[in-house]
């Protein structure tokens, strides 16, 4: 039994432009399962595939207004592509955000919607890793999260310290999943989220039953009668268990 990180899910007050934001951001396809709910992935692509984790946006009545705990960190391969990036960014709708980050090599923006995400100076570590370098999720202690989400998932953990969990999926290939230390109390509903697959053959059930055995608990989040079940790990942070495909 194991899960693996398939996608990202945006909460969005509009799922298309901001699908259509994002689809010119990472040069990927935009298509949609339904009303309301926009699915990006690279052209190409055979969902799933851990050379990449793809990107859902739900259009929900009212996105919360929140403290963001999961945020994307975009690559770039050299110090002149950072800047090409961002200006491009910057011209299709984002904007840059001051969050107390100082004088540092990244650079922090916003979508149009107000999602924070960061477009990383080049580092040897992402270049093989496409468009997304890491999917980061903010924690009060990584070592706690690393011990959870090492159970939780068959992605491999490549590096920790009291600081960071860094994991890969085990194939080797694709974006990180880093949980950073955050100082400050984590609080309020988290509008970017992790989506889980079960293997086919395994029962999704079975792998929410393992997972409140090992420290998740179950979340409303006005999901109602859905297919997916939504969880959160021992911190709070929303994630959903999605049905075997």
């Amino acid at each position: 039994m194991a899960l693996r990180l398939v996608q990202v899910n945006f909460k969005a007050g509009d799922d298309s432009a901001l699908g259509r934001f994002w689809a010119e951001a990472l040069s990927w396809g935009i298509s949609s399962e339904g009303p309301g709910v926009s699915n990006l992935e690279p052209l190409g692509f055979n969902w799933p595939d851990p050379a990449a984790v793809c990107i859902d946006l739900v259009t929900v009545p009212d996105p919360e207004t929140v403290a963001y705990r999961a945020h994307l960190d975009l690559n770039s391969s050299s110090t002149a592509d950072q800047a090409e990036l961002v200006a491009r960014l910057v011209q299709l709708g984002a904007t840059a955000v001051d969050v107390g980050q100082g004088e540092v090599p990244w650079t922090v923006l916003a979508d149009p919607e107000g999602n924070l995400f960061c477009v990383l100076e080049p580092r040897e570590l992402y270049q093989a890793a496409g468009p997304i370098a890491a999917v980061v999720v903010d924690c009060a202690d990584p070592r706690a999260m690393a011990r959870f989400w090492g159970e939780a998932m068959d992605w491999t953990l490549h590096e920790l310290s009291d600081d960071l969990a860094r994991f890969r999926s085990s194939a080797g290939v694709g974006p990180y999943l880093e949980f950073i230390r955050r100082p400050e109390p984590l609080q309020g509903v988290g509008r970017v989220h992790l989506d889980l697959l079960p293997y086919a053959g395994d029962d999704q059930a079975v792998e929410v039953a393992r997972l409140k055995a090992l420290g998740a608990s179950a979340a409303d989040v006005g999901q109602g009668e859905v297919p997916w079940t939504v969880l959160a790990d021992p911190e709070g942070n929303e994630f959903c268990v999605l049905s075997p495909r």
